[in-house]
Order: C-alpha cells, then structure tokens, then sequence
C-alpha cells in the first residue's frame, strides 16, 4: 500500500498565499502513515513551483494507490482537476479529498465530482490511517468514523470520529517529504527571510467567531499539547537548520501561563528561534508579551474585526476597542518588532460611518501594518447558516467559492464601495509621512527589521517601499479571513 498527498495550488484569486508556510495538515498524517509502516509521499503544489502537468507527471511517477488532497475554499477547484485528470490515466486509484472545504462539503464534492472516491471529515490522521489499512485488507468501509463514500449508488456519511485528544501522541509533521523553501509573507514582504517552517502547538478554540469555521472544525475544543513535547519538536527544528517559525494555532494565547511557561523553557534551553505568534487582544498581558520578546518573539498579529461594538458583537468576537488599545500597546511596550491588525468590513449591519470609525481608528493605533478583510462566509461558519436560512444565499452557487456579504445582503454597503474605501485607506494610511518616518526610525532599533529589508532588497529597495508598492495599486492585497485558520 503506497499513500500521496498533495496541497492544491491555490485558485487564481488567492495566489497571495503562495510559498507562505508548509502544509501541517497533510505533512501530520504522513507520520502518522509512515510510522504504521506504509510508504508515503508528498507534493506542495501551493509552494507555487509545480505546474498542473508536473503534478500529474509526479503522481504517475509515483503510481499509489491512494491520492489524498488538503481541499480549502483557496484550492476548491484546483484539486477536483488534478483528481480528474489522474482518474483518466489511473482509474483504479482511490481519490480521498480532506481538510475544512471537504468537511463542510461532503455530499456536494461527491454528486458533483465522480473521481473523488472519499471525503475525509475533521482531523485526519486517524482517519486516514485507519482507512489506508481498510482498503489494503479490503475491509467494509462502513466502520470507518469520519469519512463521507459511495456504496451502491449512494452516498453514505460515516459517523463523526472523536476529536485526537492527546496531541503529543501525534509524531512531529514530515518536514523532509518537502523540498520547497518557504518564507512567511505579509504585504508582499518576506518577514520571514531565513529557513523558516510553521509549529502547531495547540489546536482549536473555545470561542465561537461568527466569520469562522474552527467553531464546528473542532468543536469548541482548545487542546493543547505539552511544553516538553513542543520544545523536543523546536529543539529538533534548530538541529535542522531552522532560523525562523511561526506558531498557527487557532489561539496561541489562549492561556498566558502556558505561553509565558513555553518562552521561560524556550530561553533555559537555549533554543535560538525567532519567531511570529497570532493571538486575541483580550488575552494579551505585557507580562506575556515581555516573556514572547525576550524567547525570540519578533512579529504578533492580532485579530482587531472592527472598532464597531456593534459590529464586534454581530461577529460574536467577545473583545471590545478598549482591549485592542491596551493588547496594541502593550506588545509595542515590550518590544515586539512588527505588530499587524486584521480587520474585516462589510458586516450586514455595518454603516460607511462604522467603517470609516474603524479605519481611523487602526490610525490611532500602534500597528504597522493593517491587513483589511472584505467580510466572506462560506460553509462552515455561522454566518454562510445565518443568510441561508433566511432565504439571502444559494448554497449551490456559492459553495465552492464562498461569498461577500455584500454581494447577497441588499442592505449592505456595496462592493464598490468598499473597494473604494480601501484605496482611500490604503493611500492616506501607508503614505503618511508621520507613519513612513515611525517605520524608519523602528527599522534603524530592530536587526529583524533590518534582515528583513536586506533580505527584500532585490523585489524592493526598502520596506517602505513595499508598502508603497501596496498602497499604489488598484485593488489592495485581500487576505480572506477563512484562510488564517484553514492550515
């Protein structure tokens, strides 16, 4: 039995992510493959080094016989035409489609696309292992939890499988499969310039954003794997030669302590990482930040949405702009190098005014870069539930691409609007000379800063100049808020 897994390309719309980090999902389960002692591979096509035709020629090559692909809203169409040119040259291949757009999408991928044989739903590595051994044995696959398959013409959905409750009992993700270098990527800009790689240290979340699948992902559960198991995975990272990480955990910062713990067993240790962490502005201490600094913490992004209440409240973020002031402040207090602000606009109850409140509002704030998401709902977050049932969305047009609210919500305000509120933005903001002479005189303190202009100069003289590259164009970079959390 011989498995291959493949990350998609992403669809043309979301090419911004290429080469960003490598595929967790994917390099997960080929452990926990090859530790069970069964022959597997690996291809990133969304490293953005392999054309359609090479990824069909890796996979003849390789000749399994199961073909697994990480399926996103990102890569929705990429990988039903990879799977059906393969099913031409190899029908008896067996074709297994997971990750979130899969989970979500079950039954719709398997009317639709013939080729794909199985859908892998939620957490795949037991699943996965589990059904490697079942079809090797030709076994019944109706015992099999997780998996959504045909049988006798119809469609048949396995019962769910139990969230992996014990993360440390997962087998580090099988970096050496890959070949591709990657370098985390904000605005254009390679902040992450070095030998870099992602770390998972937790998975999950207890809250329940609106705009955001994890919420029925993973079932509100935030688990978290121990401080011993996470340093013996960075210790091995620094003897491979890794300068640089970034941890994308649904909530890295769930639970201070621990994260003030890790950073305290971090520098005892001597592991020398810089590193880029995600977090929630009401679980955002300076003691933490000033223990994330001193462990090699150089970049934070936070999830700001909006300075609307209102509109935080219709997200059902649970933060408030008072917590986003105080979080901002105290990561530029403890030295954090670069500190990015995610927004989203478009919200159905959010006004011009509301917008233009917010957007001033991240000029007050101590951020140096704002990443501005136009609100898009897709299956699997409460919201895509929320305009189905009140009659406002076509499930069967929308499921594979996802939607701006604005673009079904008549109330909202339009789409060319927003855009155009963005321009503006972009312009007023990054071009202030105020702003442009903070990010100089930041740049001249920080040696990350610096590796990192050094390391840009060949695409861009300077930094600001990047994010002059940024401001200057017709429509700005948009980051979807769906793939922050979808690894």
């Amino acid at each position: 039995m011989k498995v291959s897994l493949i990350n998609p390309r992403p669809n043309e719309l979301h090419t911004t992510m290429l080469n960003s980090s490598p595929p967790l999902g994917i390099l997960y389960i080929a452990s926990i493959l090859r530790n069970a002692g069964i022959e597997v591979s690996a291809l990133d096509q969304g490293s953005g080094a392999y054309s359609m035709k090479q990824v069909v020629d890796w996979i003849l090559k390789e000749n399994p016989d199961i073909l697994g692909f990480s399926t996103l809203l990102s890569s929705s169409f990429t990988a039903p035409k990879i799977a059906k040119e393969i099913k031409k040259k190899n029908p008896n291949i067996v074709i297994l489609f997971g990750n979130h757009h899969a989970t979500f999408n079950a039954k719709r991928i398997l009317l639709k696309y013939p080729y794909v044989d199985i859908v892998v739903r939620g957490e795949g590595e037991q699943t996965c292992l589990e059904l490697a051994n079942c079809l090797s044995e030709k076994k019944c696959l109706k015992d099999v939890l997780g998996i959504t398959f045909r049988h006798n013409n119809e469609i048949i959905s396995n019962p769910d499988r139990p969230l992996i409750n014990d993360i440390d009992s997962l087998p580090f993700p099988a970096l050496d499969l890959l070949q591709d270098e990657y370098h985390n990527t904000t605005i254009g800009i390679k902040v992450a310039p070095k030998k870099f790689t992602s770390v998972l240290s937790s998975r999950g979340c207890p809250f329940k954003c609106r705009f955001c699948s994890c919420t029925n992902f993973t079932h509100n559960l935030w688990r978290s794997r121990s401080i011993t198991n996470i340093l013996e995975e960075l210790h091995f990272l620094v003897s491979q030669g890794y300068k640089q990480i970034m941890f994308v955990d649904d909530n890295f910062t769930l639970n201070q302590k621990r994260v003030i713990e890790l950073c305290h067993r971090m520098r005892k240790e001597k592991i020398d990482l810089e590193w880029i962490g995600e977090g929630r502005v009401n679980q955002s201490s300076y003691n933490m930040f000033q223990e994330m600094v001193k462990a090699g913490c150089r970049m934070m992004y936070f999830g700001i949405e909006s300075a609307s209440q209102k509109v935080l409240d219709y997200y059902n973020k649970g933060i408030n702009p008072k917590q986003t002031e105080r979080a901002v402040a105290n990561a530029r207090k403890a030295g954090v190098d670069v500190i990015v602000g995610s927004l989203i606009i478009g919200a159905p109850n959010e006004t011009k005014g509301d917008i233009n409140k917010t957007l001033r509002f991240t000029q007050r704030l101590k951020i140096d870069i704002p990443q501005i998401n136009i609100l898009e709902v897709f299956p699997g977050n409460a919201i895509w539930e929320e305009f189905k049932n009140i009659g406002l969305l076509n499930e069967e047009k929308y499921w594979e691409t996802g939607v701006c609210i604005p673009e079904i919500y008549p109330d909202a305000v339009p789409l060319n609007v927003l855009w155009k509120i963005l321009n503006d933005y972009y312009r007023s903001f990054l071009r202030r000379p105020q702003y442009v002479l903070k990010q100089i005189l930041l740049t001249i303190k920080s040696l990350y800063r610096l590796n990192v202009v050094f390391n840009n100069i060949s695409r861009t003289k300077t930094i600001v100049d990047s994010i002059n590259n940024l401001a200057s164009m017709p429509d700005p970079t948009i980051l979807y808020a769906m793939d922050r959390i979808q690894n």
